[in-house]
């Protein structure tokens, strides 16, 4: 059974930095696709970023230049750091994982490709 664990949310003011984690367990596909996503009570679940097996990322517009997504193949973690923050950036956080490449950033971020999540973790964004 595949579990996922985020953390490192919290409270943080406008310019600044926050590293989310989650911990993965549970599979063990040779190839694989993990993804952070974002969302907030008016919106649906955006992508922010992804990575493959071989670590080729993947952000969509609302993360790049600012965040850095990055995996501890060891441990199976995968780690979201978030630069120059925004109050826009304001939403709970979720990680998922799927089997198979990535495909492009499209196929990546799309949330009706994965099924299971973690529970999430809040990031809020103070100006």
């Amino acid at each position: 059974q595949i579990q996922l664990v985020e953390s490192g949310g919290g409270s943080v003011q406008s310019g600044g930095s926050l590293r989310l984690s989650c911990a993965s367990s549970g599979y063990s596909y040779q190839l694989y696709c993990m993804a952070w996503f974002r969302q907030t009570p008016d919106n649906g679940r955006e992508g922010v970023a992804a990575i493959d097996a071989e670590g080729t990322e993947f952000y969509t517009d609302a993360a790049k230049g600012r965040f850095t997504v990055s995996r501890d193949k060891t441990s199976g973690t995968l780690y979201l750091l978030m630069n120059d923050v925004k109050v826009e950036d304001t939403a709970t956080y979720f990680c998922t994982v799927r089997p198979g490449r990535c495909g492009n950033v499209y196929q990546a971020t799309l949330p009706n490709l994965y099924v299971v999540w973690g529970q999430g973790t809040q990031v809020t964004v103070s100006s």
